[in-house]
């Protein structure tokens, strides 16, 4: 079975996004057997500039963008059938992903005229990945808790602080920063925080490794001592920062990356079963396939919010929620169905007990990255008029 096979076809919506569809799979099956890149347990979260670039030479990097930003200025829903495409596929994505997703609509809606014409080109071109520094050791996902503190100088600002758990900082080329810059007050707490767009190779800057539970180096501790940064590193209004990234988490929660990192383990898990599973398995696999497709309709749906211009906010938490149960709840059917004693048995080279041995070992990650499951819950419940 092919990884895309779940993924249900579009056609009814538009022949333009079918046949976008299937100039995505031909691209990757043609890459795959030449070698391009490899499928492994991995999946999408690899960084290979080699292969950002060619996905860039496509036309798929910053495809809504405005073409004198390096774009396409393609619709959301173009851009989601690709995306999805290549999460299916397992290709090697995450160097340019966060870029692509996020950074570039914050650019567009609130940076000035140099960042959107030096950096937004690089990113479409598959040379310029960004991470973000928001969580902070005592912090967590409270925003408004953060200490990195930017001080106003003659000329910029003078950053010291520290931010853990950034994902891939070690190989990104820029950071989006949150740093506060002036108190936060009792009728605002979110109030006095600012985004800074951050060369990783300015002077002070230090980069940490941190490693987890499945002992992969993604994670970093960044160390920001007397670093300056010009007045022209803020990304929109000093103190801003807040409403700022309000606008980033449609598009960061909602996309197909959100539950899709077990994706490959269920495939393999179909394929192991066959025709002749028994019913008891082929209902338990059959409920994991009926749950990607309800998500698969929301994610799509949400793409369509955001191609009119909607911040579907609470929809994006409930993807993402919806999605963390599904990435834990895979590797957990896949050992009831095919229990330790018949894995023992399976060709280690068939890549089965790796796939099911990372999404055991990031399960618990899920509930984490892109927002804690309480924080989530909090937003869908304001926005339901539950509090």
């Amino acid at each position: 079975m092919k990884l895309t096979n779940f993924i249900p076809p579009i056609a009814e919506v538009a022949p333009k996004l079918a046949a976008l569809r299937r100039q995505a799979r031909d691209f990757l099956a043609d890459e795959h057997a030449s070698g391009g890149y490899t499928r492994t347990a991995a999946g999408w979260d690899r960084y290979d500039p080699a292969f950002s670039r060619k996905v860039a030479a496509k036309g798929w990097i910053g495809m809504t963008w405005p073409k004198q930003y390096g774009g396409q200025e393609s619709s959301y829903l173009e851009r989601y059938v690709v995306a999805e495409e290549l999460l299916a596929a397992g290709a090697p994505v995450r160097a340019h992903w966060l870029a692509d997703r996020q950074i570039g609509p914050l650019l567009l809606a609130v940076g000035t005229e140099k960042q959107k014409s030096e950096i937004l080109p690089q990113i479409a071109k598959g040379e310029c990945y960004i991470c973000v520094g928001l969580s902070e050791p005592d912090s967590g996902s409270d925003l408004s808790s953060i200490r990195t503190k930017a001080t106003k100088v003659d000329g910029g600002w003078l950053v010291e602080g520290t931010k853990v758990w950034t994902s891939y900082a070690h190989m990104a080329h820029k950071m989006n920063l949150f740093a506060r810059t002036s108190a936060r007050t009792e009728a605002d707490r979110h109030a006095g925080v600012t985004q800074f767009m951050v060369d990783l190779k300015t002077e002070g800057i230090t980069i940490r490794p941190i490693y987890n539970l499945a002992d992969d180096h993604d994670f970093n501790e960044v160390i920001f001592d007397g670093v300056f940064l010009p007045e022209d590193a803020v990304i929109g209004k000093v103190g801003g920062a807040w409403s700022q990234v309000t606008g980033e988490l449609a598009h960061e929660r909602s996309g197909s990356e959100r539950w899709m990192n077990a994706y490959g383990l269920l495939v393999a898990l179909v394929d192991h079963l066959g025709k002749g599973a028994a019913e008891s398995d082929a209902e338990q696999v059959g409920r994991l396939v009926a749950h990607l497709s309800t998500l698969h309709q929301m994610s799509f749906s949400i793409a369509g919010l955001l191609e009119r211009g909607e911040s579907p906010m609470v929809e994006a938490a409930l993807v993402k929620d919806l999605g963390t149960h599904l990435d834990q709840e895979i590797p957990a059917v896949a050992r009831r169905v095919i229990p330790e004693w018949a894995r023992a048995s399976l060709d280690p080279a068939d890549g089965f007990h790796d796939m099911l041995a990372r999404a055991i070992l990031y399960a618990p990650s899920h509930t984490i990255r892109g927002g804690t499951a309480e924080i989530l819950r909090g937003i869908i419940a304001r926005g339901l008029g539950l509090r």
